[in-house]
């Protein structure tokens, strides 16, 4: 069998071609507008935290609660579609001492991200490891006494600042 190759007949072109104005090119500005649908289960969720509430999903097949709240079980794989409320205490599941901000600054009295098992809320437990609770950070606290089973309570905004954001919490605090 005899490959047969095409022959594309054509001028390369450099950098300099460019530059004396021999190729035609265009430049535009990219304009990337978006908008972010936050969906049924996390709006009502941000909408709640505007209230001062925290809202978890209830499962009718399999009765857990989680938060925040989503359209299908991810343990039955059921929908749901019941949102409850659950309190804004609980305790901390896992932590960490940050030394160095998102922005890779360094700090000396370190940022204390935290992920919390809110009380009214299921554990969802696998293979001997609790998992589930939400990520925020601590405040109000000393890093060396930060503990895994530390009882702790949401920090609120004041009701005129909140804006539906999980920011509408400020720190979780020891109780």
């Amino acid at each position: 069998m005899t490959s047969r190759i095409k022959n594309f007949p054509g001028t390369s072109l450099s950098e300099k071609d460019f530059a004396d104005g021999k190729a035609l090119f265009v430049h535009d500005e990219l304009k990337a507008d978006y908008a972010w649908d936050t969906g049924v289960g996390i709006g009502a969720y941000l909408a709640s935290l505007k209230r001062g509430q925290i809202l978890g999903a209830r499962c009718d097949h399999c009765r857990k609660i989680v938060v925040p709240p989503r359209t299908v079980c991810e343990w039955c794989f059921k929908p749901m579609s019941e949102y409850v409320p659950v309190q804004d205490t609980g305790t901390v599941n896992t932590f960490s001492l940050c030394y160095v901000t998102w922005d890779v600054q360094r700090i000396t009295e370190p940022e204390i991200p935290a992920v919390i098992m809110l009380d009214g809320a299921s554990e969802l437990s696998e293979s001997s490891v609790i998992m589930g609770g939400i990520m925020h950070k601590l405040g109000e606290v000393d890093p060396k006494k930060v503990h895994i089973g530390m009882r702790v309570q949401a920090v609120w905004k004041p009701e005129s600042e909140r804006e539906g954001a999980i920011t509408d919490i400020l720190y979780f605090k020891p109780i």
